[in-house]
């Protein structure tokens, strides 16, 4: 029987029989135990499932990480201990040293670090474009050694929306996949995979929580790209892994061989698992995240409004204004709506800025984003303020850039906040 997004955020993934929690429970163990070695080496072989360490699976994990497989509409997920794991895992699966990426510039700040500077030093390189140019000028940073090409459906802090259905041409002309980060719009708003996205992943410590009450990741595989028939990029998923005994994930596990392979070889080695009781608390935001996601969009809508209306502002950057450069591509790819995520200038210097936050009431400055309370951050002087305004500029990111997440407020509330800050600059 095939379910609606609501009801997936509410069942999926826990399914609990005759006497059994109607809740997901926490299955707080690092280890499980078996009758028989025999059955312990048949985990190890990867031969049989089932739970033997939870660095490698969870049974509490692994629900929550199969609800958002459905809510994506993937074959599989991962659940990772933070959204910056879940990007260099999305990656580092299918990279090695020597290898090239392709990414749009217009990207959360710590994954533009993560691709510019640290896989640089693990030998794997990036090369930034912007989503704008023309397909020609995107294509030319292709190389031969490209592994994938990376986007985020809704950017972070700029809130400009990713052209998913072209990039996904772009990548699957060259025989590569697309990776989405779907953090900001989440499945309820956006699902990358119905336009020919491969591999989706989310900082869960987001909407998905929406609470900051955990810090969490998610890898999830479409199960659509085929990987053998370009098999001479993809050596690690379609040559014989040396480590488990000559196994080829291609050929052992179709369509799984992406989601097998992240488990076996990278947290087997690197172990970047959340807690199940992260996991479990996770799950309780997931709970009511169809609900969640209408409000903060409602409340974003009347905000970005208002903010276009007031002198002291200078710009607004929000894909639900019928104004905005991305209002058709937010109507093609989030009909229902984007997220609770506006960017927005103030008229001014960066002090005025700082002045403006500072004279807010209950809107806090934090570095989080997405969650029921609404905050705001100006990246040029806390995430981004090592960069320089040119270096700022190259990372889609305006000096002059305040992030506000809205929040589930009152929205009358939040403006008169908003009001009176502006008051006082």
């Amino acid at each position: 029987m095939k379910k609606n997004l609501e009801t997936i955020c509410i069942h999926g993934g826990w399914k609990p029989t005759k006497g059994e929690p109607q809740q997901l429970p926490i299955y707080q163990s690092t280890t499980f135990k078996y009758d028989t070695s025999e059955q312990m080496a048949r985990l190890f072989d990867l031969k049989d499932e089932g739970y033997f360490y939870t660095r490698l699976a969870n049974p509490t994990n692994d629900a929550v990480a199969r609800k958002i497989a459905a809510l994506e509409g993937g074959v599989g997920c991962v659940l990772t201990s933070s959204g910056q794991a879940a990007s260099f895992y999305a990656v580092f699966n299918i990279c090695e040293a020597g290898d090239h990426i392709v990414s749009t510039n217009a990207i959360y700040g710590g994954t533009y670090n993560l691709f510019a500077v640290t896989l640089k030093k693990l030998g794997i390189e990036c090369t930034f474009v912007d989503a704008e140019w023309s397909d020609e000028k995107i294509e030319a940073a292709i190389r031969p050694n490209t592994k994938c090409i990376f986007g985020e459906s809704i950017s972070n802090p700029g809130g400009n929306i990713l052209d998913i259905e072209r990039f996904a041409r772009i990548a699957h002309t060259h025989g590569i996949p697309l990776i989405v980060d779907n953090t900001f719009p989440t499945p309820i708003n956006c699902r990358p995979f119905e336009w020919g996205a491969d591999i989706v992943t989310h900082s869960t410590t987001k909407y998905m929580d929406g609470h900051a009450t955990q810090v969490g990741g998610a890898v999830v595989d479409s199960g659509n790209f085929d990987w053998e028939a370009h098999a001479d990029k993809f050596p690690g998923l379609t040559q014989p892994d040396e480590s488990y005994h000559g196994l080829t994930y291609a050929t052992a596990f179709g369509k799984m061989a992406y989601c097998t392979k992240l488990v076996s070889q990278l947290m087997r080695d690197l172990g970047s698992i959340p807690s199940p009781h992260n996991a479990f608390l996770l799950n309780l935001g997931l709970e009511t995240l169809h609900l969640r996601m209408a409000r903060h969009c409602e409340n974003a809508q009347k905000v970005a409004e208002w903010l276009e209306a007031q002198p002291q502002v200078a710009w607004v950057n929000y894909a639900g204004l019928p104004s905005n450069k991305y209002h058709a591509l937010a109507q093609k790819y989030m009909p229902n709506g984007s997220c609770g995520v506006i960017a927005f200038g103030l008229r001014g210097t960066r002090d005025d800025a700082i002045r403006f936050m500072d004279g807010l009431d209950f809107i806090s400055i934090v570095t989080h984003v997405a969650d029921a309370r609404t905050c705001v951050l100006h990246p040029a002087s806390h995430t981004h303020r090592q960069l320089s305004d040119e270096q700022l500029r190259e990372a889609g990111v305006a000096p002059d850039l305040v992030r506000l997440s809205v929040g589930l407020e009152n929205v009358e509330d939040i403006i008169a906040d908003l009001q009176q800050a502006m008051n006082k600059m």
